[in-house]
């Protein structure tokens, strides 16, 4: 992190005025269009906003993520960004700071080996053994669970997909797509998060983890909204299970154990009845993934 800190020349951001940055960096502007080469370095784009990787003196590299809403105030901005900087989970990106401009700009910690969907798509990479898609989704289970039941007040803007779970030098996966803006107040959030997670925009999060496991079992992205993807698990039962063999991904061999395989493809099938009425809130999914594919002490 020290070398972040002076290959961009962060300052701390002092306002006399509410709303002020107590603990999250201010970055220079310039500074940062500057790593991230006038903004041409993009590593995905979806409705929350762009990401870019940022190429800092030494080589090394930063995620810098661009909020899209320039309307919201700027204290409610503030107040946001230091929401988002108090978030601190082993399957979360880390904020480092943010900076203003012409772009409202988020800078997070890197993950040294890009995201899921390269290593799923990308022929030139090691394909991804089972075991650690099984850490990849036991990961991003465990930080939606600590979004949605453990924050105060819960996060629930989130985006899940491949694209955005990067990975990182032990290819433990980091949820990078946590939107700060239409959320609301911390009420307004309660009130559409409920204790348990159990409303729909809990249940349209908990979908998106269903298709990403099935991203995860074919090596296929989940293009249209994983349309495809989702036809296939909903499948009546018996053609369901004659389709399997054709539908895992070709680079995983037969390395993979039937019952983990079994146990996951549960799970993303309840994920994906979640979109319309959410039957198990994350809580429950995650201790289920837990105990069936044995990984008892992620948190």
């Amino acid at each position: 992190m020290d070398c972040l800190i002076h290959s961009i020349e962060p300052s701390c951001r002092r306002r006399s005025r509410p709303g002020p940055m107590s603990f999250v960096r201010h970055f220079k502007y310039k500074i940062v269009k500057q790593a991230t080469d006038d903004f041409r370095k993009v590593l995905y784009s979806n409705v929350h906003g762009t990401a870019y990787r940022a190429v800092l003196r030494g080589g090394r590299f930063a995620m810098v993520k661009d909020v899209r809403d320039c309307d919201q105030e700027e204290d409610l901005f503030y107040r946001e960004v230091q929401l988002i900087g108090r978030l601190h989970h082993r399957h979360i990106l880390l904020l480092l700071g943010f900076s203003l401009g012409r772009k409202r700009l988020l800078i997070f910690e890197t993950a040294e080996n890009g995201s899921l969907r390269d290593h799923l798509n990308d022929p030139f990479k090691t394909p991804l053994n089972w075991r650690t898609r099984l850490q990849i989704a036991v990961g991003v289970a465990a930080a939606l669970e600590y979004l949605l039941v453990f924050n105060d007040p819960p996060i629930s803007h989130i985006s899940v997909n491949s694209s955005n779970i990067m990975l990182d030098d032990n290819f433990n996966a980091k949820l990078s797509d946590i939107g700060i803006l239409n959320s609301g107040n911390g009420a307004d959030r309660k009130a559409s998060c409920s204790k348990d997670c159990m409303g729909q925009e809990c249940g349209n999060i908990i979908f998106q983890l269903g298709v990403l496991i099935l991203e995860l079992v074919t090596g296929q992205a989940s293009e249209n909204g994983g349309a495809d993807l989702i036809q296939w698990i909903q499948e009546p039962r018996l053609s369901f299970s004659q389709s399997i063999d054709r539908m895992i991904d070709p680079d995983l061999g037969n390395t993979y154990d039937d019952v983990e395989l079994k146990n996951l493809l549960s799970v993303a099938r309840l994920c994906i009845k979640s979109a319309k009425n959410p039957s198990f809130p994350i809580k429950q999914l995650f201790r289920y993934l837990q105990k069936k594919l044995d990984f008892p002490h992620v948190h």
